[in-house]
């Protein structure tokens, strides 16, 4: 029996009979190692071409057109929910078993955070770990009011899944005014804070929109902010508490000025920064953060995947 009618059966075998690749060898008086052999050249010369017929194979898919459109480390597509409502715990569940791998394999020695329900429902579905070097911190101010979603309870969840140190930024996310602001951060220990946080080698944040949906549009801007008028401005939703435009840029409005974060050119200093974000609600800000390379990491679902694929560039 020559090379090619080995490889054909062996191939038939393991993918048409289901055979294991010892049960191959004990059948055809070869050995596992040698089955392995012609099972791969199989593949290799065209012998065999293997297909997917599953929803999961288009999302790998999706996964490496999002990289290569967008220059990403990584991506990861989670089936869209039929309810949307589920939407915050499809993406907890996607960018836990994310972060979890990333842990693992890259083992950074600090972690920023922001806040909101998918890093809540994250943190939820981790794997626990023992790394007592590694620093959680936030990034940002929080709530002024108590809440499971707030930056305080999501800083602590995570530092106690990894049983890693834990740093509070204790602020609210926004200042009452510019002035305000301005005193603020003229203290030295929110200083350090800043650039402490921008100083970390992964941060994990979720982005925000501009409907009611958002969590920060309902708890956490100032009372005097219009959100018209921040539309009007040009804001499609947020990172970091800064609203950004179409394009992923600033805009122009006080409530800006009044964040307490690092400021987007800092942000883009950290090496690896994921996204977790999904529904149609965020396609803008989705889209607006993807165009302006504000992510090296995404985690999103299959109908917002699409959606940057076909709208984005």
């Amino acid at each position: 029996m020559d090379s090619q009618e080995l490889m054909v059966r062996a191939s038939w075998l393991y993918h048409v009979e289901g055979l294991t690749q010892a049960q191959i060898g004990e059948r055809m008086n070869l050995t596992r190692r040698r089955i392995n052999e012609l099972l791969a050249a199989a593949l290799e010369k065209g012998v065999v071409r293997v297909s997917f017929n599953s929803p999961l194979a288009e999302n790998a898919e999706l996964e490496a057109r999002l990289c290569r459109r967008f220059g990403l480390k990584d991506a990861v597509v989670a089936p869209t929910p039929a309810d949307l409502d589920q939407m915050h715990a499809v993406m907890g569940r996607a960018a836990a078993a994310f972060l979890d791998r990333f842990i693992q394999a890259r083992k950074p020695r600090s972690i920023g955070v922001g806040w909101g329900a998918t890093l809540h429902e994250t943190v939820l579905q981790m794997t626990g770990a023992n790394e007592p070097e590694m620093r959680i911190r936030s990034l940002m101010g929080g709530l002024t009011r108590g809440s499971e979603i707030n930056t305080f309870e999501i800083v602590r969840s995570f530092a106690k899944v990894l049983n890693a140190k834990c740093h509070y930024f204790a602020a609210p996310i926004y200042a009452g005014s510019e002035e305000a602001h301005d005193l603020i951060m003229s203290q030295p220990v929110f200083q350090e804070f800043l650039r402490e946080g921008s100083n970390v080698e992964l941060s994990f944040l979720s982005v925000g929109d501009v409907t009611g949906r958002s969590l920060q549009i309902r708890y956490g801007l100032p009372p005097q902010v219009d959100i018209g008028r921040l539309v009007a401005a040009g804001a499609v939703g947020d990172l970091l508490g800064r609203y950004l435009d179409a394009s992923g840029q600033p805009v122009d409005h006080p409530l800006n000025r009044q964040v307490i974060s690092p400021d987007i050119e800092a942000y883009r200093g950290i090496p690896d920064r994921i996204i977790a974000s999904g529904g149609p609600h965020k396609h803008a800000i989705l889209l607006a953060t993807m165009r302006a390379g504000l992510a090296t990491g995404l985690v999103t679902d299959a109908e917002s995947a699409r959606m940057l694929l076909k709208v984005g560039g």
